[in-house]
């Protein structure tokens, strides 16, 4: 419940991902059981791995995501988050309203131990690689020791999903130097400095895209702009390329030739292979997809979900936030001056 495309294309999906992924036991399928039964294939699903389980309500993007949550006790959201806290599933993909999403995972998973805040993390696509954006917009206001468990997580993602044997991290700021930055980001600097993480100190937005750092920490009210502004900035450019390579017959044969090499940076660019973004720092494998997710978003999503799974995330997160908070709650580490970067 709650995508913009109904039942239909997220039972296709699931249908791809179970053929593609057999180390799936079970799928549950939450939400209004009526509707869920009549956008089914004819003859049913097939597949014994499939359950149904009924939730009468669903949470709107109209909702106030806690008060919703709360008041909506059998929203689909929340009987999906149920089940993963009952022992029953493992992982939660969803579609639906962000906000409630986050707010549905804080109050029926909890956190992992150790862990302040959760995050979103995001893949965001660039020449030579990707990057994690994190937070991309669950925590409007943070603390420094928000940002630096960020910075642990996402590293964690980062080594663990997309290989990068030591990965950079970085936080966004105004400045590269020690000095630049405000009073979040100067603390959170000298945090990290402390942590066993390749910190390499603040990035600039202009770093973002030059194989310069593979995780990019930030307050979620920073990091929704970034992430916003990418996707609407990746827009733009392919429909400005699209009118300019139409304005004339030679630029429509420069276009045939160059056709590959447009379909290659498409390719790269498509939101729909990553599936959704993690949400992190919780018991459970979280994952929201966008509202406007087709059949083949659901399917890598579902992937990506089970990719968590299978690398046990979650327990290395423990297992690094621990020592991260001991770090930093050691006074002969608090008193020792900094790593040179």
């Amino acid at each position: 419940m709650g995508g913009d495309h109904g039942c239909g294309v997220v039972i296709e999906g699931v249908k791809r991902a179970l053929e593609e992924t057999p180390s799936i036991a079970t799928l549950f399928l939450v939400g209004k059981r009526e509707e869920i039964h009549a956008a089914l294939p004819p003859g049913g699903f097939r597949d014994h791995r499939v359950r149904v389980v009924h939730a009468s309500e669903v949470l709107t993007m109209e909702d106030k995501p806690v008060a919703a949550v709360r008041r909506k006790r059998d929203a689909s959201i929340v009987r999906a988050m149920e089940l993963v806290s009952e022992g029953k599933a493992d992982g939660v993909l969803s579609l639906g309203n962000t906000g409630g999403i986050f707010a549905a995972a804080t109050f029926k998973l909890g956190r992992i131990p150790g862990v302040d805040r959760g995050g979103i993390a995001t893949l965001i696509p660039t020449p030579h690689h990707h990057f994690v954006l994190m937070d991309a917009g669950a925590n409007i206001e943070c603390k420094p020791i928000h940002l630096a468990q960020f910075a642990v997580m996402g590293s964690v993602y980062a080594r663990e999903i997309l290989h990068v044997t030591r990965p950079r991290v970085g936080i966004l700021s105004i400045g590269t130097e020690d000095s630049k930055g405000n009073e979040l980001t100067l603390q959170a600097f000298q945090l990290c400095r402390r942590l066993d993480l390749n910190f390499i100190g603040n990035v600039e937005g202009h770093n973002l895209f030059e194989n310069d750092v593979d995780v990019v920490v930030c307050d979620g009210f920073v990091g929704n702009i970034v992430l916003k502004t990418c996707e609407s900035l990746a827009t733009a450019l392919f429909g400005m390329l699209r009118r300019e390579l139409k304005a004339s017959a030679r630029r429509q044969l420069g276009a045939l030739l160059a056709r590959n090499a447009f379909r290659a940076i498409k390719r790269r660019m498509d939101p729909e292979v990553g599936g959704g973004a993690p949400l992190l720092g919780f018991r459970g494998s979280v994952l929201k997809a966008h509202a406007s997710a087709r059949e083949r978003a659901i399917t890598n999503a579902i992937r990506v979900l089970t990719e968590n799974l299978q690398h046990h995330v979650n327990e290395i997160i423990e297992r690094d936030i621990a020592r991260a908070n001991e770090r930093l709650a050691t006074p002969e580490l608090a008193a020792a001056p900094a790593a040179p970067l």
